[in-house]
């Protein structure tokens, strides 16, 4: 490839203040690996390849494989009911719910974090302190006894708790913990050695704290800003040269067989005119109707994380910052370079 990507990433950072890593990767050969701010900016520690940084709702594929690994063993299936896969009471909600409607965001369900009812994430820990959601189960008061939204299968409508709900299938279904899971069948099968579900309390090594900053220049991190653990909605942490390996594992067909890799790849909803949806992924189209990309995205305080794959191009971006806002902007650039030198 005859474009510089690593100054085309390095432009984009001095205009942004971009904090975080960047990881490019074509086949097997790696055309950027650059890293810019502090991964802790009281002690001045910055960002290099082996940070770890959270990722949001990027991880959302995580539960997406989960779930497909366990429709491969035969253990649920997409057409499961909700009702019949776990023993909880969920009053209001409609009886008709799938698996495969939580994995496409079209159950209709509400989410715990209504942007109807909220503006800000933060809103959310005043009646629930983030310092007791450490399990999966502890996100149940927020939403099981509230009406539906929507009719069952009837719209996409972007929804945390349904993927709380697919992480306790999960765990129902295999006897672990989620985040054990996820650990044992995804992230060791993709040799993703740094990557975990860390709590904020007990935090390993080479972790970028994540920043929210304040138009009059102070900041804060934000460990009063998200629960203290993540879980199946949201919340890992990895490299993003681990990232890349999720990509690999999952495209080489380590974590599925094709068959199940095909349907988690697959478009289920459409969600804008070139937008559309599989399990636990995003998939764009050009104006071909061929795949542009399947990427992931993620946005909390203090984080921004974006990641995709080209299959025309067989080429890999990784984009994990630990500030709110930058990782699309990086994202963008990437693309727009490759569009250009590749008329994708």
């Amino acid at each position: 490839m005859n474009i510089n990507l690593k100054e085309i990433v390095s432009n984009i950072q001095r205009k942004v203040d971009f904090s975080g890593s960047v990881f490019v990767e074509e086949k097997d050969k790696v055309l950027v690996d650059k890293s810019f701010g502090y991964a802790n900016r009281s002690d001045h520690l910055g960002n290099n390849s082996a940070t770890r940084f959270g990722i949001a709702s990027g991880c959302k594929i995580f539960t997406a494989i989960a779930i497909c690994q366990l429709a491969q063993e035969g253990k649920i299936s997409f057409d499961s009911k909700l009702i019949d896969c776990l023993n909880i009471d969920f009053k209001h909600f409609d009886n008709h719910v799938t698996v495969h409607h939580l994995l496409t965001h079209t159950s209709g369900i509400p989410d715990y974090f209504d942007e109807d009812v909220m503006d800000n994430f933060e809103e959310l820990w005043i009646k629930n302190p983030m310092y007791h959601i450490r399990k999966l189960k502890d996100f149940l008061p927020m939403f099981q006894n509230n009406p539906m939204k929507s009719q069952v299968g009837e719209s996409f409508h972007y929804n945390n708790a349904g993927y709380i709900l697919l992480g306790l299938i999960v765990e129902q279904a295999s006897k672990l913990e989620f985040s054990d899971y996820v650990q044992k069948h995804i992230f060791n099968k993709a040799e993703m050695t740094q990557s975990g579900y860390f709590s904020f309390d007990s935090l390993p090594p080479n972790i970028a704290l994540g920043y929210i900053d304040n138009p009059d220049g102070t900041w804060k991190t934000n460990i009063y800003s998200l629960p203290v653990k993540g879980g199946s909605d949201g919340g890992a942490f990895v490299t993003a040269n681990d990232m890349a390996k999720l990509w690999n594992a999952l495209l080489n067909y380590q974590l599925l067989n094709e068959t199940y890799t095909n349907k988690l790849l697959s478009i289920h909803t459409q969600v804008n005119e070139t937008g559309f949806y599989g399990y636990g992924i995003w998939i764009k189209k050009k104006s071909d109707n061929n795949i542009l990309k399947y990427h992931v995205m993620g946005y909390d305080p203090g984080v921004s994380f974006h990641s995709a794959y080209y299959p025309d191009l067989l080429i890999k971006v990784v984009v994990c910052s630990n500030k709110s806002d930058g990782a699309f902007d990086i994202m963008l650039g990437i693309e727009q370079e490759l569009t250009k030198a590749n008329t994708l």
